[in-house]
């Protein structure tokens, strides 16, 4: 029989049709965003892609990186064209399309979806899928990922030899208000945690689209946009303070969406 203040504890979080779990510590939370505060660079950042939906702010550090890696194609490759177009090879998953939304030598399509483990069903991991582009082993990489909320089980199965060649890692994360339920919590923050591992955050724009959530005293966005440089090549760093970016854009009509208070320094 659980005690009172465990009953207390458990909140109907409106999670697996409403199956109620363990709400995450409110201290717990937010000292997790904490550690993903963003931070301005030496390296300035540049938006590549589209001026909406499909483009994502980088590190201008590009110089010796020699493919792309993205998972989740859907129907804009206008990241994908950019990196192509400075010479990189760019290489593609998605079994939901038949292809990119654009064509170009460097491209390189695989009909599949990227997740923990490779299967005959349709599904590669990670290491897999990079082993099978018989690129240099140690040449440095970046990684563009949107992949609807199986991020998280990417990362956490991805070596950490793999996760350390991406120079440069772009996110869009899902389904960030369940981190209020602590087994979710639990497994997509190690997923986090193990980026931050060699990675720092230095942006982070919540997809205007999608809104957020607020529950007690913390608004957390719906999808959130993260882009992440290997430490390495952090060579002095300050706390970021302007949201949204000057060269952010809104995915969506409507009003822009400014990254909460909360997630970054003020």
């Amino acid at each position: 029989m659980s005690s009172i203040g465990e009953q207390i504890a458990i909140k109907l979080l409106g999670l697996a049709g409403g199956y109620p779990t363990y709400a995450t510590d409110r201290n717990l939370l937010l000292d997790f965003i904490r550690k993903i505060h963003p931070v301005t660079t030496d390296k300035k950042l540049i938006r590549m892609g589209a001026e909406g939906d499909g483009g994502y702010l980088v590190p201008d550090d590009f110089d010796g990186i020699e493919a792309c890696f993205s998972p989740g194609v859907s129907t804009c490759s206008d990241f994908e064209l950019a990196c192509a177009e400075r010479g990189l090879e760019v290489f593609m998953a998605d079994r939901s399309v038949d292809g990119p939304a654009t064509s170009h030598p460097k491209f390189h399509f695989l009909k599949t979806f990227v997740g923990a483990i490779t299967t005959d069903d349709g599904v590669i991991s990670l290491d897999d899928w990079v082993d099978s582009a018989r690129l240099s082993k140690d040449g440095d990489l970046i990684l563009q990922m949107d992949i609807e909320g199986a991020e998280y089980e990417v990362l956490l199965s991805a070596s950490a030899r793999l996760l350390r060649r991406f120079r440069v890692i772009v996110i869009e994360f899902h389904d960030m208000p369940r981190f209020w339920s602590k087994p979710y919590f639990s497994i997509a923050s190690r997923a986090m945690e193990k980026l931050l591992q060699n990675h720092t955050c230095v942006h982070l724009h919540p997809n205007t689209a999608c809104g957020t959530i607020k529950k007690d005293g913390i608004e957390i966005p719906r999808i959130i946009e993260g882009t992440f440089l290997r430490k390495d090549r952090v060579h002095h760093s300050t706390p970021a303070t302007t949201f949204p970016h000057p060269l952010d854009a809104k995915n969506s009509v409507g009003p822009e969406l400014p990254l909460p208070l909360c997630w970054h320094h003020h």
